[in-house]
């Protein structure tokens, strides 16, 4: 069974994202054509944009074999614009 990741941003999300394409080793177009989007828009969410519809991540999610669980969030450090509490 493969460990849990952390996301809490755009960002975070990408990389897993990435991470896991470039395990299955494709590319992003390959993923693209699976997903039904466009290279660009994988290119946006790997890199962190925040502009991208759910229905889209849930779709590369389930070509990664990859699937979204949401829970109380963990406690760590606090973040704020100015940074950690």
């Amino acid at each position: 069974m493969a460990h849990l990741q952390l996301a809490r941003d755009p960002r975070q999300a990408g990389n897993i994202i990435r991470n896991a394409r470039k395990a299955l080793n494709l590319s992003q177009g390959e993923l693209a054509e699976k997903v039904g989007t466009r290279q660009a828009t994988i290119s946006l969410i790997e890199s962190g944009s925040g502009a991208t519809r759910l229905e889209t991540i849930l779709a590369i999610l389930a070509a990664l074999d990859l699937e979204l669980t949401i829970g109380p969030r963990s406690r760590g450090p606090r973040f704020d614009a100015g940074g950690p509490q």
